[in-house]
């Protein structure tokens, strides 16, 4: 088996695909069989691109590096100089790897996934059981993914299409389908009966910096929430499987994603903030503007916070409220169930006043965990009786399994492509419910003249998002 990563000499490449390789050749999860092949336009030789490889690999892996396991990899790497876009490389291509069966990784832009398609169609090189892998962001509205998702359907068929969301390939992530369809305590409480609402945070500390060309183009709504967050969404909303067959999840995912009920013009400034980041102190140094940063004026959102409902008989009435942005105070990937309260607290005095009710914690990163808050009496006595107290019961998967090395999501990910297991990607229906959505939010956004509200760097975001989880009388987590 081949596994060609087009654009192998690029950032992700190099900080990811590689190393994740690596890690799996390291656990005894690379046949003997696999091959690793480079392709980019950069002029490199095979000892080049190893050496290349090798550091990146090196540089990952830190103390869990080992040479002979490094050495073993070298001996899968080989590297070809071409531009896969034309027929001449996909005819160099093909004379290196005849009809083996091969995973092509397009780690490029989306907008070369057309004529990349072409070209190996064109060269005989995409007929079963070869497969794509295709990173995101795949369009930047419905109509240009719908172009691109047709492009490559052309030469790939979708059960040999692969689209990567990182995060579905985290072990938390992952954990959530087990919490949730694996114990039969959460199941019966996962209604609007039982739960307020539903938060899914994804903050960042670092800015844009130069990276400022394509995210200007897309902004934090659709390079964050068309998918990594509506996939979250999903996880937590869906109706249980009939099983982990691939479509048996996915169409699951499809259903929460058509069921999210539009959000219009009228209401679009209560239910949602537009923020970008203005000069201040993030990860305690000084930080410019984003403004600053792309050298020019500019409306693009680097934060945005959106209450959505789901109009199903599950979710009736359940807000889920979503924020995220760059420069935040904190590193953090969050998902909270936020259970009602007890209906009548039989707590006398000050013991009444402390009944909390329950909340499910679900963090990604930078920590991963799960913690579930409860209310316990407070050791010692109290002239009012109990006095109560919120207490965590927590499955840190890091104390639970030892503190060992944490995984790349890639690594799961990759081994899925390679066993053909499309459960944690992403199907063509549910990359156009999404942007169906998410065009949507967007066309309100014009139509309302909602602008985006300054917020210092280092903080949790404009005034404004605090105002419209204030006005559903609710408050974020913090």
């Amino acid at each position: 088996m081949k596994i060609v990563i087009v654009g192998g000499t690029g950032d992700l490449s190099r900080r990811m695909l590689l190393p994740a390789l690596y890690f799996l050749d390291a656990d005894g999860l690379l046949g003997p069989d696999v091959e690793v092949i480079g392709l980019s336009r950069q002029s490199l030789d095979q000892a080049g691109f190893r050496d290349m490889a090798l550091a990146a690999v090196r540089e990952r892996a830190g103390a869990d590096y080992d040479a002979a396991v490094a050495a073993r990899f070298a001996d899968r790497i080989d590297y070809i100089p071409a531009d896969l876009s034309n027929a001449a490389g996909a005819q160099t291509l093909k004379a290196r790897i005849g009809d083996a069966e091969t995973i092509f990784y397009l780690s490029v832009s989306p907008s070369l996934f057309d004529g990349i398609c072409l070209s190996l169609k064109a060269a005989g090189l995409t007929a079963a059981p070869n497969r794509i892998v295709l990173e995101k962001p795949i369009g930047r509205d419905g109509p240009s993914s719908g172009a691109i998702n047709g492009a490559v359907a052309n030469a790939f068929s979708e059960d040999r299409t692969y689209r990567i969301d990182h995060y579905l390939g985290k072990e938390t992530v992952q954990n959530l389908i087990a919490l949730r369809f694996g114990n039969a305590l959460f199941e019966p409480l996962w209604t609007g009966r039982s739960i307020d609402h539903v938060q899914i945070t994804v903050a960042e500390t670092e800015g844009v910096g130069d990276r400022w060309p394509y995210y200007n183009d897309y902004g934090a709504l659709r390079d964050m929430l068309q998918n990594h967050m509506l996939q979250l969404l999903c996880l937590v909303a869906m109706e249980p499987p009939a099983s982990l067959d691939p479509d048996s999840v996915r169409n699951e995912k499809v259903k929460i994603l058509r069921s999210l009920r539009p959000i219009g013009a009228g209401e679009i400034g209560q239910l949602s903030v537009r923020g970008q980041y203005r000069a201040g102190v993030a990860a305690g140094k000084a930080t410019g503007s984003y403004v600053e940063e792309c050298g020019q004026p500019t409306d693009t959102e680097t934060y945005v916070a959106l209450c959505a409902h789901i109009d199903n008989w599950r979710w009736a009435g359940v807000p889920f409220l979503m924020r995220t942005g760059k420069r935040m105070a904190e590193k953090r990937t969050q998902i909270v169930i936020q259970f009602k309260p007890v209906p009548h607290s039989i707590f006398p005095g000050a013991g009444g006043a402390d009944v909390l009710a329950n909340k499910l914690v679900i963090d990604l990163q930078p920590d991963e965990d799960i913690s579930l808050l409860l209310m316990n009496k407070t050791p010692g006595l109290d002239r009012d009786g109990f006095r109560l107290s919120p207490l965590p019961l927590s499955l840190s998967l890091a104390t639970a399994f030892g503190g060992g090395r944490r995984r790349i999501a890639y690594e799961r990910l990759l081994m899925d492509v390679i066993h053909n297991n499309s459960t944690l990607f992403v199907r063509r229906d549910e990359v156009e419910a999404s942007w169906a959505w998410i065009d949507g939010v967007r066309a309100a956004w014009a139509e309302a003249g909602v602008t985006c509200r300054p917020y210092d760097a280092g903080g949790w975001g404009p005034v404004a998002a605090y105002n419209m989880i204030a006005q559903l009388g609710r408050s974020w987590n913090e």
